[in-house]
């Protein structure tokens, strides 16, 4: 590889890291050529973006960001083979692989970046799997602010009906 090809992967590598804040990094060694086809293809069904790169140009890449996006940390990570996946859901990589190895043990997390929190290992897979997405949080708070809501109306609603009801049953007691 020609240092202007070195650039060039260190820069879209750059470009990448830039536009996510989350990415896997994934031992993908002892896998066949047919298992990688097949995670490439479960991954690119998903939204997932799954790229094979040296270890030093990725390290290159994340030393030109600021201290505080805190990549420093899972340099110990780039070791051996190392597929990055680049996501826009935090959880979905962890999903994936974890779905895939059902039939075996790999691709092994190396570690993952969730918005500068760093999960090394992996055992942390099961916790990554967990997580749950914006949307999903989301759809949780809305439905935990529309909860009180509801129950007010239909407090209410019923609460209407007793009274009714009362009424009613007092009315044929008069009579």
């Amino acid at each position: 590889m020609t240092r202007q090809e070195k650039a060039q992967v260190i820069e879209q590598l750059k470009n990448k890291l830039e536009d996510n804040s989350f990415f896997y990094l994934a031992d993908t060694s002892a896998m066949s050529v047919k298992q990688i086809s097949a995670l490439r293809r479960i991954c690119f069904e998903k939204g997932i973006e799954i790229k094979v790169v040296k270890n030093t140009l990725a390290r290159k890449a994340m030393e030109t960001f600021p201290e505080e996006r805190n990549y420093e940390a899972v340099f110990t990570a780039l070791k051996g083979t190392t597929a990055i996946l680049f996501t826009d859901t935090a959880n979905l990589p962890a999903k994936v692989m974890k779905e895939y190895r059902k039939d075996g043990d790999k691709p092994q997390l190396k570690a993952a970046y969730i918005d500068t929190a760093i999960f090394l290992g992996d055992d942390q897979l099961e916790a990554l799997s967990k997580l749950k997405s914006k949307e999903e949080l989301l759809g949780e708070v809305i439905g935990l602010l529309q909860s009180p809501a509801k129950n007010v109306i239909s407090a209410l609603k019923s609460g209407g009906s007793t009274i009714a009801g009362l009424v009613k049953a007092l009315e044929e007691r008069a009579a």
